[in-house]
């Protein structure tokens, strides 16, 4: 049960992470995309 607890914990702290890194993907892409393309 412990062993579960922690994997979860770090599964968690992964997954925070993942979202993180996405984000900045995310914002990355947006500013490029504006770069290229100008209104």
């Amino acid at each position: 049960m412990a062993a579960e607890s922690a994997e979860v914990r770090e599964l968690k702290k992964r997954n925070r992470l993942l979202e993180q890194e996405n984000e900045i993907l995310r914002r990355a892409a947006a500013y490029l995309a504006r770069d290229i393309n100008p209104k």
